[in-house]
């Protein structure tokens, strides 16, 4: 592959995993912060924070195709492919970690311990996440079918 290529294909792939990132990042913390003011045990809090991962990791990339004319239902196929299997990815790392970590799952919010150790976890989850985008970019799956959709920005790595 051509340098100039390859170094396209890894800024693509670091562009779709800080944008899963951000998805999972908002998701896990509210809901691990919804389960954790509600009193619920810990694997509703996990349910729930996967649950809203996945929500905003699809709502991050829905919104800019339907800007771009598509229907919901078009869209919401383009942010299924395009995010998928790096949300499943990001998820499963994450909590795994967090699950791992002693006393994690019970952190309340104001204990550091519940934000390093989403943090860590997601910081360790973007790894096998941006391998597997830039495997599915390289092959046109992926993030690579939502950024025809995203404009002017497409092949940039803005969104």
């Amino acid at each position: 592959m051509h340098a100039l290529a390859e170094q396209d294909l890894n800024r693509a792939a670091f562009s779709a995993t800080v944008h899963c990132l951000t998805g999972c990042a908002i998701g896990e913390v509210l809901g691990m912060a919804i389960a954790t003011a509600a009193g619920w045990g810990n694997l509703a809090s996990i349910v729930l924070a996967i649950v809203l991962a996945f929500l905003f990791g699809y709502l991050l990339t829905l919104w800019p195709v339907l800007r771009a004319g598509l229907s919901l239902r078009q869209a919401t196929g383009v942010a299924l492919a395009a995010d998928t299997v790096s949300i499943a990815i990001m998820e499963a790392v994450d909590n795994a970690f967090v699950i791992v970590v002693p006393g994690a799952l019970n952190a309340g919010l104001s204990d550091a311990k519940f934000w390093w150790s989403i943090a860590v976890g997601l910081a360790i989850a973007f790894g096998p996440a941006w391998a597997a985008n830039r495997w599915l970019i390289a092959r046109g799956k992926g993030h690579a079918v939502a950024h025809e959709y995203h404009g002017a920005h497409a092949g940039h790595g803005h969104h």
